[in-house]
């Protein structure tokens, strides 16, 4: 379990995040909600070491996530999916798959496992990451991120901008690893995509968790949305 205790985390003198808590468990997707300037971006660059936490504490089972160096976060089984996916643009897709592998020493299983999930991508390995579509950038990023075998993924808007078969493509993906056990973090604003996908949403307000929702007691309409969202 990913547990996160009283963070607290900015930008310089700016504080972002304030005293914030949180639980991602295994074989559940959590999904973030919450407008602009919420700190949801922050929430996740701090789970991963990016934006060092000035109080509390992030643990993966246990183990002390926040003193470490960012480069060291990934060897314990988180992987990231930034917003704008941040792929190396020149290097081809097996290049960028294989920088994944890398990082915790996976081999050609992993790969296999990744590619199955994403056909498109093993048609497309000596292809350069930049000249590919922006859903199968995506697809490159998510399969980067799996090359780790992640114990937590965090997804920043994987679908924003997609059209609705790359959006399903990858809402299945998601839904496929939380049945291999993998607690996923899903930063996502539209309520109808949230409510296929989310075990638990935490509706994120003023840089901090305000309330935690069970999929089950939101309705399409529920006052949660309004009040979090503005939708």
């Amino acid at each position: 379990m990913l547990k996160l205790d009283g963070i607290s985390a900015g930008y310089g003198p700016v504080a972002v995040l304030r005293d914030l808590t949180l639980e991602a468990r295994a074989g559940e997707i959590t999904c973030i909600m919450g407008r602009n300037g919420a700190g949801k971006s922050t929430l996740m660059k701090c789970i991963m070491g990016l934006v060092p936490a000035r109080t509390g504490t992030v643990t993966l089972d246990g183990t002390a996530l926040h003193s470490l160096p960012a480069h060291r976060v990934p060897l314990h089984g988180m992987a990231y999916v930034p917003q704008g996916r941040r792929l190396f643009g020149p290097l081809t897709v097996a290049e960028n798959l294989e920088i994944g592998l890398m990082t915790r020493g996976m081999g050609s299983e992993t790969l296999d496992r990744v590619l199955d999930l994403f056909p498109r991508l093993r048609e497309r390995l000596s292809q350069t990451a930049s000249t590919l579509s922006g859903g199968e950038q995506q697809m490159l990023a998510i399969g980067r991120a799996l090359c780790l075998e992640p114990k937590v993924l965090l997804l920043d808007e994987p679908t924003e901008g997609l059209q609705p078969s790359m959006i399903a493509l990858i809402r299945d993906v998601v839904l496929r690893l939380k049945e291999t056990g993998v607690a996923t973090i899903l930063v996502e604003q539209r309520p109808d995509a949230v409510r296929r996908m989310a075990d638990r949403v935490a509706f994120m307000a003023n840089g901090t968790v305000a309330e935690v929702a069970h999929i089950r007691d939101l309705a399409p309409d529920a006052p949660q949305f309004m009040a979090y969202v503005g939708v």
